[in-house]
């Protein structure tokens, strides 16, 4: 997701760059703030990601998929 700032007439930059395609586009009156709980858990995760403790994306891939699998 991006949020873009129009100034009603221009065509912003951040829209030029992205490919070919439908789009929907709605105003937002205000972006939602993250909890502190929220904000809390990102943290942790970004900090346990950079201490090596992630997760390949073909695992979570995978694993994601079996959910799905009868």
């Amino acid at each position: 997701m991006a949020v873009i700032h129009w100034n009603g007439s221009d065509l912003p930059e951040a829209l030029r760059s992205l490919p070919a395609g439908d789009y929907v586009v709605a105003p937002v009156d205000a972006v939602p703030l993250l909890s502190p709980e929220e904000e809390e858990g990102l943290i942790e995760a970004l900090a346990s990601l950079r201490a090596g403790h992630g997760v390949e994306h073909e695992q979570v891939r995978s694993r994601i998929l079996k959910r799905f699998q009868p």
